[in-house]
């Protein structure tokens, strides 16, 4: 009889499959729950650790995680999909971007704090406060999701990568610019590698956005079954890892620029607290770096960012004819980094060439500036003086600048992270004639420690390589002091933390793929035009 009324009582109970389709049928929610923001939070931090992995878990320290960037994606746009309120959609886009930015450049607290003497409560409020500031551009990209999204899946997912571009965009182009941690550079390896010199970094982001919410949303789909997507996932993230052997679209234009040239690049490992002291890091630069000027075989040697750490007027007597004579004959030449200029001109953070048969040495002058390091934000005296971080009032260099010619090569050099910024250095490749044949970033990396943004600059400079079809010398303070060849690739690479000069070769490579051929003359306008136009259209059809 119990056993009866037991069975009676089974039998009317909903089954698993009824519930999994009672959950999809449920409304999205209007707010969002503990574990949505969790889940937020978690995907943030992936997004981050995807770009270059930061633990010591052996062959994987360092690399780009193409994988873990679709997930971290995926799980965004799956509580995003969730949201019916523009006000819970835009605060899960603050609550991402905050976790991805702070999980991002944590280590700007090393520079603030260490190395700039402000309080450490102060400086972790200063770096909480630039991600929540940056994280307003996803928040928008939430809100508007909400707004905007139609109802069938793909679509729908248009609709999120378009938006998601834009933020990226936005990040790039508004307040002097600073896209460092976009998603693109986590698959700078594997599936979509091929793709950059077709639709570079940002085109990246935009697909792996597409595929990442394709599938969040075709989960919550009715007639989808869940162990179909589960695989679906599962296989992008094998994907993610194939290395993929096939030459580069675009790649055949690009042709052999003459012989291999033979380079030297020198890492000083300069302590960063002692770089600009005149009795310590002063002198061991100018003795150290000097020597290695003097005495390098190959026919180009480069020195990093101010590597020479004074103004050409402030260096000791001779040491500047010095350095020119070194080089006005012979079959080498050199490019250092350096301050240059004068109270009347202006002084600038520069690179200076010197060859034989040049009257005057060549000069490159930085374009893209760091803010509160070499130029001081409108309003923001007040936080520049509670560091002490020896700041210039620099002088903007102008963008596309002449390549350096040696050796039937076209050098062209950039500094620091200017070369995260890939549609300035496509200005130089409006007149495939004077495009640059080799990349040359010079770079002091030592103001953020022995840390991931080593490894991060790193994976930026290969997707350069990759969406131009260009190799890249780097000579750093610290590292990554590498060479970079066309396809990306590390070929030569000198240990970081450590002083000693990397001698390798590089190739030279012409042609213009067919990145730098429409960055070159549009900018970044096509990726806008993409994202407002999908976004007006859904504005359309929503409204109909």
């Amino acid at each position: 009889m119990a056993r009866d009324s037991i069975h009676s009582m089974m039998s009317h109970l909903p089954t698993l499959p009824a519930l999994l389709e009672h959950a999809r049928n449920l409304p999205p929610r209007k707010g969002f729950s503990p574990f949505q923001l969790a889940m937020v939070l978690i995907a943030g931090c992936l997004h981050a650790a995807s770009m270059a992995w930061p633990f010591d878990f052996g062959f994987i320290q360092g690399q780009p995680l193409g994988g873990m960037q679709l997930l971290a994606m995926f799980l965004f746009a799956a509580q995003i999909d969730s949201c019916r309120s523009m006000k819970r959609a835009a605060w899960l886009g603050v609550a991402f971007g905050t976790a991805m930015l702070c999980s991002t450049f944590w280590w700007l607290f090393i520079s603030m704090h260490f190395y700039g003497g402000l309080a450490a409560p102060l400086t972790v409020l200063a770096v909480l406060l630039l991600a929540a500031f940056l994280s307003l551009y996803y928040a928008a990209a939430g809100a508007l999701f909400v707004r905007l999204a139609p109802r069938r899946k793909l679509p729908r997912a248009l609709v999120f990568a378009s938006l998601w571009l834009l933020a990226e965009l936005a990040r790039v182009e508004f307040f002097t610019g600073f896209p460092w941690g976009e998603g693109g550079y986590a698959h700078v390896d594997g599936w979509a590698r091929p793709l950059a010199a077709w639709v570079g970094v940002h085109g990246i982001t935009f697909l792996a956005a597409l595929a990442a919410a394709w599938l969040a949303m075709a989960l919550r789909a009715s007639r989808m079954q869940w162990a179909t997507a589960i695989a679906i996932v599962l296989a992008c993230f094998v994907l993610s890892y194939l290395p993929v052997q096939s030459a580069l679209p675009g790649e055949a234009g690009s042709t052999s620029a003459g012989e291999p040239l033979q380079v030297t690049l020198l890492q000083g490992n300069i302590p960063q607290n002692e770089k600009f002291q005149s009795g310590t890091g002063v002198a061991t630069a100018l003795q150290w770096y000097g020597q290695q000027l003097r005495d390098a075989k190959t026919p180009l040697v480069v020195a990093p960012e101010t590597a020479i750490p004074l103004l050409p007027m402030q260096l000791p007597e001779g040491y500047w004819r010095a350095l020119q004579s070194r080089f006005a004959t012979g079959q080498q030449a050199a490019l250092v980094g350096m301050p240059v200029g004068n109270p009347q001109a202006g002084y600038a953070n520069s690179v200076v060439g010197f060859k034989p048969g040049q009257p005057e040495p060549y000069r490159f002058d930085k374009h893209h500036l760091v803010p509160f390091g070499e130029f001081v934000p409108p309003g923001f005296r007040w936080f520049i003086d509670m560091m002490r971080i020896p700041l210039g009032d620099f002088n903007r260099g102008a963008v596309g600048q002449a390549s350096f010619e040696w050796k039937g090569q076209r050098l062209a050099p950039n500094i620091c992270y200017e070369d995260l910024f890939g549609e300035e250095l496509g200005a130089r490749f409006a007149d495939p004639a004077l495009a640059p044949t080799i990349f040359v970033n010079v770079s002091n990396i030592a103001w953020f420690g022995n840390t991931v943004a080593i490894d991060q600059h790193l994976q930026i400079s290969r997707m350069r390589a990759l969406e131009f079809s260009r190799p890249m010398i780097r000579a750093t303070n610290t590292g990554a002091t590498v060479i970079i060849d066309h396809a990306g690739k590390v070929t030569h690479s000198l240990e970081r933390h450590t002083r000693g000069a990397l001698i390798g070769e590089v190739e030279g490579r012409n042609g213009i793929t067919p990145y730098a051929d429409w960055v070159s003359r549009y900018g970044l306008w096509p990726l806008w035009g993409l994202g407002l136009g999908i976004a007006v259209l859904a504005l359309l059809f929503r409204r109909r």
